[in-house]
């Protein structure tokens, strides 16, 4: 029986941190919600300033912008802690040719990546300062000399939270199998720059429902905790299109490079 739309009561008396990414099911629908975009653009137009890099690709996911810096010839590993999704990556079509990790920054080997990257907005997943820190530092580690880091943070000013709510928010996806997702995201809680959400996927035969905290750090914030693991600041970009700061898309789309 399909589940009306409206209906907000969990079926499944269940909620998974960060479940998109670690449900098989809600990871076949993000999968299908997340196609190539201007992201995914940006990020191989910088990256493909280097030829033939070696390209880390950190938090990868499904392996969208990882499958499509190897098409571009680059020498692609794609790490990410979520299995299901891994399992994802490495179901698809050229996913031979990579190098697939299950794990975290921690698992990186020392100056091997001309070229390392953090894609959808994974860099807001690390919430404390110790543990963005830590992972700042083992890009450090890993990328040599003059290597480049990249990644996307959105600007705290544009205040996105605002949108993560049940009427924004919502919308339904068509699945290839037939059947439709209703999503919506609403916030539960905000704790200084850290904000707390749930996602809400109504499925035909119920609810499934993924909550996450994401961190906000500013412009200052970002350059700040670079600069502290050894890299320098390129560029700051507001939006997609390379726009500068606060003119654009609400993004800090960075570009580092690191020292020494």
């Amino acid at each position: 029986m399909k589940i009306a739309a409206h209906h907000t009561a969990p079926l499944y008396d269940w909620t998974m941190h960060n479940a998109e990414f670690n449900d098989a099911r809600l990871v076949a629908v993000y999968d299908a919600e997340c196609s190539w975009s201007r992201d995914d653009d940006f990020f191989l137009s910088v990256v493909s300033e280097t030829p033939t890099a070696r390209v880390l690709d950190l938090g990868c996911g499904t392996g969208r912008l990882t499958l499509g810096m190897s098409a571009a010839g680059h020498r692609v590993t794609g790490v990410d802690p979520a299995l299901a999704s891994l399992e994802a990556a490495r179901r698809k079509p050229g996913a031979e040719r990579l190098t697939w990790i299950e794990g975290t920054s921690a698992v990186l080997p020392d100056r091997s990546f001309d070229v390392a990257l953090m894609t959808s907005h994974v860099a807001q997943f690390f919430v404390g300062n110790a543990d963005w820190d830590a992972v700042l530092f083992d890009f450090s580690r890993a990328i040599v000399p003059g290597g480049r880091l990249l990644f996307d943070t959105r600007d705290p000013r544009a205040r996105a939270w605002e949108r993560w709510n049940p009427v924004d928010s919502r919308r339904t996806l068509a699945m290839s199998d037939g059947s439709a997702v209703t999503i919506w995201t609403e916030v539960i809680a905000i704790a200084g720059t850290a904000v707390t959400f749930t996602h809400h996927y109504v499925l035909e035969d119920g609810e499934l429902l993924s909550t996450s905290t994401l961190r906000f750090r500013s412009e200052d914030e970002v350059r700040s905790s670079l600069e502290r693991a050894g890299f320098t600041v390129e560029n700051i970009f507001g939006g997609w299109n390379r726009e500068p700061v606060g003119a654009a898309d609400g993004e800090l789309l960075v570009i580092a490079h690191r020292v020494g």
